[in-house]
């Protein structure tokens, strides 16, 4: 199973080695990447597998949510299921 987690707020110094440690904290294995950098704002978007998560899926989300709160972030994590039924048309 996979997540799609969005990251977006000021850009800042470690934004993705912060992100990426959380996830390597509890097990979720980066796929894919993509950011950029407009004016002063940050957005990415990340694919992460989390078939290895070592806590469960929501507690996985708390983590990265308080990432986002302790930075002045907005970082919302979506389930591939619920990613994949918003976007069928």
């Amino acid at each position: 199973m996979k997540a799609v987690i969005t990251v977006t707020g000021k850009d800042s110094v470690g934004i993705i080695a912060d992100v990426a440690g959380v996830c390597a904290k509890y097990g979720a294995n980066i796929l894919d990447i993509t950011q950029t950098v407009l004016s002063e704002y940050f957005a990415m978007i990340m694919l992460a597998s989390i078939d290895g998560l070592t806590v469960g899926f929501s507690e996985f989300v708390d983590a990265l949510s308080a990432l986002g709160t302790g930075r002045g972030l907005d970082i919302h994590t979506m389930h591939e299921d619920i990613f994949n039924t918003m976007h069928h048309v």
